[in-house]
């Protein structure tokens, strides 16, 4: 019986602790999507308890523990930081199987020193001293855990309007890059609630009196060009398809007064706006040489009781159970036929999807740029073992692995950073096992290449 954790922990032979000891493991980190607080880094944050920065308050926070804490009967709704560490002590007994029980447990080696398994039974003594060290122990403040984790860079997401005046603060400030992502979700969501009043606000941002649908795209532009010159490198979006759906300039502008009138539209008429927005968008980003992400097949806020309690990003969403190959095709189309497809990242929520996303981005690569089109980490409900596993064996079978840029945490927390030693564990075993089993021949030149290149140095050129 193996030792629980140990230093070649998930890595099941001799090739595999090779690749990770030598060619991935003391390697920086591009965690290039995350959902971080720009102001907590700008204030190099300092935590008061482990429950704060571990659990978050009851509406920002760690949405992965506190889905785990409610399927125990558990609440993450709790004011006393004792209390609530204390539910998620007990949840750890019964997250065998899960991925938060090995991340959580490394958070606790590689942060604390801390080997003891948390259980009900030990969770006071860890809940002492995680508390005394976020108090004593320097490294554990925000720019402590950025170096102490060796962070080259973090990819935050910030909305079209922000100031940015943190990442500003940043520049010179920070030891890890901290880089804004242009997320204009709320500037395509012409069917929700929150669209008119958004426009005001992006109207006021941008200085440009929005009165058409023309009128976003530029005004959309115009903080492009201001997240560029404070580094952007990145957009991202949200979606649970990809729009096509083309329309002529009256039928646009007609959409768009419907809307600011406060009038239900048609699905088709949402679709619409969408693809003009999101379509001039990616061309936009072609020519500032910035990649595109998709997230693709999440169906969000379905318990509308507690999205009225907690609202969004408090862990009710789930897996959305379709993707039209056929939309998709068209919407990248729509760009290349201009040769204006930027390099663009594909995520799926769902794995079903992996084999649609990594045929078509096949359709799409070359312009001289390895891996121009990417097929998304396994992400979110998928960043777990056999979500990677199956993520990067589709990828090998559609596509070049080795040109994968690898994993990113899409957390809310200081404390994911072990999510990428877990991914560079899995990803070494998964090479090694081939290599064991001679599938792959024993070249440790191609080899060690290839790991660097998926652990770092891939998304260091993919966003440069």
């Amino acid at each position: 019986m193996k030792k629980f954790m140990d230093e070649d922990f998930l890595l099941k032979n001799d090739v595999a602790k090779e690749l990770y000891h030598k060619h991935s493991e003391g390697l920086p980190i591009f965690d290039y999507h995350c959902h971080l607080n720009p102001a907590e880094i700008a204030a190099d944050t300092r935590f008061d308890n482990i429950s704060a920065l571990w659990l978050g308050t009851r509406t920002f926070g760690d949405h992965y523990k506190w889905r785990a804490m409610r399927s125990n009967g558990l609440t993450e709704q709790l004011d006393d930081p004792w209390e609530k560490f204390y539910s998620w002590a007990q949840t750890m007994e019964n997250l065998y199987g899960n991925p938060l029980f090995h991340w959580t447990q490394l958070e606790l080696k590689r942060y604390f020193g801390i080997d003891t398994v948390l259980t009900s039974k030990t969770a006071k003594a860890i809940y002492d001293e995680c508390n005394r060290q976020l108090k004593e122990n320097p490294e554990l403040s925000v720019f402590g855990i950025f170096k102490k984790f060796n962070i080259y860079a973090v990819g935050t997401t910030d909305d079209p309007a922000d100031s940015l005046e943190y990442h500003i603060q940043l520049k010179d400030k920070s030891p890890a890059k901290v880089i804004p992502s242009y997320r204009p979700d709320k500037a395509m969501n012409i069917d929700q609630e929150t669209f008119v009043p958004y426009i005001a606000t992006l109207s006021k941002a941008s200085g440009i009196k929005i009165k058409s649908a023309e009128d976003v795209l530029k005004a959309l532009e115009n903080r492009l060009d201001f997240f560029v010159k404070c580094g952007c490198r990145a957009s991202d979006h949200a979606l649970m398809d990809a729009p096509y759906a083309p329309a002529t300039e009256q039928e646009l502008n007609a959409i768009f007064s419907r809307a600011m009138d406060g009038l239900t539209l048609t699905a088709e008429e949402a679709e619409k706006y969408r693809f003009y927005i999101m379509s001039n968008l990616g061309k936009a980003y072609a020519k500032r040489g910035l990649v595109m992400q998709l997230h693709f097949a999440s169906i969000r806020n379905n318990n509308s009781r507690k999205f009225r309690q907690l609202g969004a990003d408090t862990g009710y969403d789930a897996v959305y159970d379709s993707i039209h190959a056929e939309k998709l095709s068209k919407f990248l189309d729509s760009m290349e036929k201009e040769d204006l497809l930027p390099k663009t990242i594909l995520y799926s929520l769902n794995p079903n999807d992996y084999y649609v996303l990594g045929t078509l981005m096949g359709c799409f690569q070359g312009e001289g740029v390895p891996g121009k089109i990417q097929l998304g980490s396994g992400w979110w409900f998928c960043d777990h073992k056999d979500g990677m596993e199956q993520q990067m064996k589709t990828l090998g079978d559609l596509g070049l692995l080795s040109r994968f840029i690898g994993m990113l945490t899409d957390s809310r927390s200081f404390l994911s950073y072990p999510r990428h030693e877990y991914f560079r564990r899995i990803m070494c075993n998964l090479i090694g096992t081939w290599v064991e089993d001679g599938e792959v021949p024993y070249d440790m030149d191609v080899l060690g290449k290839m790991t660097e290149g998926i652990s770092f140095n891939n998304a260091l050129a993919y966003f440069s």
